[in-house]
């Protein structure tokens, strides 16, 4: 009898392992617009109320060194699609094409929705996309996504009172909306009605959701400032705490829908922003919310690791450890080759991603190790950083030369090393030349002479 008691137990076991196999699990992203570190509970925020994503933390995992693509919206969320760090993607940097949308993903591009389709997927993605307009070859489209809802631009994404939004890439207007802060409609009511009926929708067949949602960005505009009106704070002040709490109220929804739907269990979430802080620690935002990234070096448009840095939770009941706290690195490109494995996918031929699998670093191993980390990122100047081990250099230009901290001692990147450490120097030069592929609209040595002339006749526009 024991005996038999044993084998039903196995035989259930393989049963139900063989079940989860053929059924791969959902795929959810959340991406936030300019979320940082401080801003969340869960990371030491005081001020600002984020219940959601402080519970959701407990139910997952944190990590502490999770790195953005690069620290400005388009590349950094090129990254994440791709799986490609800012060496090799086709958009290292924010080109605005007029008359509305950015430097478009190149035809030949691989993207993970384009990946997950192929496995039988559903895919949308809602809020801001920012990689190519619909009449272009990075429209999302023509890059996997089955259905879309909200904006492309993302200067068009600064108005949260917009005149009109895009559904599957038909443009509806928002009658009463003026675009600059007045209206009836708050754009992120709509987007987040369309995130929780399209998941209803999708409930019994995997999918893959990327929600761009695009709070806390500026402009800072919301529809209720709700538990901060009372606060002595500046309007803008009561704002942006508003637009960090309405993000962990909307990502309570979609994990509250999970449970109703019973769905949760074979859904992983993953939430981050885009890039680290966008607020100077000088500034009112800063002084206030002690934002400086929790002590970290640096913010939006640089390559310390206040700016590269993310608040980042998973979360899949029974599969990611619940209220592990984790400090090894990994990044945006490791999104692709986890959403290949989970799902069963193939990598198309001769597409070979920077990024590693993390579903053994999710269910509780160890992070994928590698030689380095990269990142690169053209504004102003182009800049560069690589992370070796303990290791971390910046190079903020060309003709600047590299700067060295250990951060294993010197997270906030106070004490540069270089001169004492030209061994350490040299190897960072050759991380950087190495993980640098050429691209004529990305020359490390400044802005291409088209693009320059691009940005002259914008001016001249206006």
């Amino acid at each position: 009898m024991l005996h038999l008691v044993r084998f039903l137990a196995v035989a259930v076991v393989v049963i139900e392992s063989a079940a989860f196999a053929a059924t791969p699990p959902n795929l959810i992203f959340i991406l936030s617009d300019d979320l940082a570190q401080g801003d969340v509970g869960a990371y030491g925020q005081k001020l600002i109320q984020t219940p959601r994503l402080d519970r959701m933390a407990k139910e997952g995992t944190r990590y502490l060194q999770a790195y953005c693509g690069t620290s400005v919206c388009a590349p950094s969320r090129t990254s994440l699609m791709t799986g490609l760090h800012s060496g090799h993607s086709p958009v290292r940097g924010n080109w605005e094409i007029q008359p509305e949308g950015q430097l478009p993903l190149p035809a030949e591009t691989v993207t993970v929705a384009q990946i997950l389709k192929s496995a039988g997927y559903a895919t949308a993605t809602m809020g801001k996309w920012g990689m190519g307009m619909f009449d272009t070859t990075g429209s999302p489209l023509k890059k996997g996504f089955e259905h879309q809802f909200g904006y492309n631009c993302q200067r068009h994404a600064h108005s949260y009172f917009p005149p009109y939004l895009y559904r599957d890439g038909q443009r509806f207007e928002l009658p009463g909306n003026d675009g600059v802060g007045i209206g009836k409609t708050y754009a992120q009511n709509l987007i987040q009605e369309d995130v929780l009926r399209w998941i209803r929708a999708q409930k019994d067949r995997p999918f893959f959701l990327f929600y761009a949602i695009t709070l806390p960005h500026g402009r800072h505009e919301i529809d209720d400032v709700g538990p901060y009106a009372d606060k002595p704070w500046t309007p803008q002040q009561k704002a942006y705490a508003a637009q960090v709490t309405r993000l962990d109220r909307d990502i309570g929804q979609v994990l509250d829908l999970l449970t109703e739907l019973k769905i949760e269990d074979r859904t992983l979430v993953m939430t981050a922003g885009d890039n680290g802080s966008s607020f100077a620690p000088e500034s009112e935002f800063g002084r206030l919310f002690e934002q400086a990234n929790n002590g970290l070096r640096g913010f939006k448009r640089g390559l310390y690791e206040g700016a590269l840095r993310q608040a980042a939770i998973a979360r899949w009941p029974g599969v990611i450890p619940a209220g592990r706290v984790s400090d090894e690195p990994w990044a945006f490109w490791d999104f692709l080759p986890t959403a290949v494995e989970l799902s069963g996918a193939r990598l198309p031929p001769g597409f070979q991603p920077d990024g590693h699998s993390l579903v053994s670093f999710l269910k509780g191993g160890r992070a994928p190790q590698r030689d380095y980390f990269y990142w690169e990122l053209h504004e102003q100047r182009p800049i560069q950083a690589v992370r070796f081990g303990q290791w971390k250099a910046v190079r903020n230009g060309h003709d600047r030369p590299i700067e060295l901290y250990d951060l294993s001692s010197d997270a906030a990147e106070a004490k540069n090393l270089a001169a004492t450490r030209p061994d350490l120097v040299a190897r960072a030069e050759g991380f950087m030349r190495a993980a640098h592929t050429p691209d004529r609209n990305w020359p490390l040595t400044g802005r291409a002479a088209h693009r320059q002339s691009g940005a002259a006749k914008k001016k001249a526009a206006k």
